[in-house]
């Protein structure tokens, strides 16, 4: 039985990256992830991934806290450093990195700069 080739994260990353700057409002990440019918964005100033927001971020660190949405940065709030995985490294490494850290999402980045997402949907789907 022949092994098939390998697949990279570029050819199942989702694209563009989803993105907010740093001192958006979580009102306007928010209205952001409704329109885009997502769950989550990338946090990123001058180019450079700073953080990944969540609808559950927004929940539990701003809302259940009582601050205003419209007052408190997606900086203030997003996970900050998250665990990214780059364009040209395989997908089995994806799973492997998700599994490894309990996510269910990697932003793809490339010299800093962010450039998608790879879900576990998409390290799942047949090639």
């Amino acid at each position: 039985m022949s092994q098939n080739p390998p697949r990279y994260v570029r050819e199942v990353m989702t694209r563009p990256a989803i993105w907010v700057h740093p001192d958006a409002s979580l009102v306007e990440a928010a209205q952001l992830m409704r329109a885009q019918d997502i769950g989550d964005v990338l946090v990123a100033g001058d180019g450079e991934l700073l953080g990944v927001l969540t609808d559950r971020d927004i929940t539990l660190r701003a809302v259940a806290e009582g601050v205003d949405p419209l007052a408190v940065t997606c900086h203030a709030v997003c996970t900050p450093h998250p665990v990214t995985i780059g364009p040209d490294e395989e997908v089995a490494e994806a799973a492997a990195r998700m599994r490894r850290h309990a996510v269910g999402r990697l932003p793809v980045v490339e010299a800093g700069r962010p450039l998608g997402v790879i879900s576990l949907g998409d390290v799942l789907e047949p090639p």
